[in-house]
């Protein structure tokens, strides 16, 4: 059995083959945080998933896949339907990457995953080399994309960091955000580029091209999305998603993307 729902109990690290496929279909689901020992390949050819690790949110929208390390720590939360695929590979057979990689997904990965994905979980090894080989050769040859953003760890930012896992979160303006810490907007900004690396106008822009993904990744029209972010017009939004990612809003999702800057 390879196809589950969200009352199967599953647990990859209960096998002992070298490789576990398992494909799904969920409304609303959040795995909590959790770790295998075996890495992971997870993949949404349908709907967009947004996962946590320690120190960054990630977006993975369609077409695209992601290497979770063995034993990373990660959550993985799923607010529309999502059809999706995630391939267990034994650490001590499989030396996949030691971070967390995104991929752009071509068509021979995307069959190789499905195929994989519905393997029975008793296949015998011998059968699945020749593919598994394959698998990997692929996703060496892969496109990397990076769609995920770093998490600031100040303490005065407890709250922010909690309200950044909710779906109607909305990063406010540095001035808004400033005044809720009783700080200047230059503290602010000074706390983002030690936790993060950026000031925090850059962090949110960069914040608001990952929402505008996963919104669009759950089929919200360009209009909506431009409310949604609080752009002054459709014609703004279109630019600025451009200008970050070298594509359109309907060729990114059409035709794949150019990893954020």
């Amino acid at each position: 059995m390879a196809f589950i729902d969200q009352k199967t109990a599953f647990d990859a690290d209960h096998f002992s083959a070298s490789v576990i496929g398992i494909a799904a279909d969920v409304g609303q689901h959040d795995s909590g945080v959790h770790q295998h020992h075996k890495g992971q390949i997870l993949y949404a050819p349908q709907g967009c998933m947004r996962f946590v690790l320690d120190k960054a949110i990630c977006v993975l929208p369609p077409t695209r896949a992601v290497w979770i390390p063995p034993r990373t720590p990660h959550r993985a939360v799923m607010t529309n339907v999502v059809a999706y695929r995630s391939l267990y590979f034994e650490g001590s057979v499989f030396d996949g990457p030691s971070e967390v990689t995104q991929i752009e997904v071509n068509d021979l990965l995307r069959a190789l995953i499905e195929k994989m994905a519905f393997w029975p979980w008793d296949k015998p090894e011998s059968e699945m080399a020749k593919t598994t080989a394959l698998f990997w050769e692929e996703f060496d040859l892969a496109k990397r994309q990076e769609y995920q953003l770093p998490v600031p760890a100040d303490v005065r930012l407890t709250r922010f960091r909690t309200q950044m896992t909710l779906d109607t979160f909305l990063a406010p303006p540095a001035s808004e955000l400033a005044l809720s810490l009783g700080v200047s907007t230059k503290t602010l900004s000074r706390i983002f580029k030690a936790d993060t690396g950026m000031s925090y106008q850059d962090w949110r822009q960069q914040w608001r091209v990952l929402k505008a993904i996963e919104l669009l990744s759950a089929e919200m029209l360009v209009a909506d999305v431009s409310v949604w972010l609080e752009f002054s017009s459709d014609s703004a939004f279109i630019a600025f998603f451009k200008q970050q990612t070298g594509k359109t809003p309907l060729s990114f999702m059409t035709r794949g993307a150019m990893p954020v800057t």
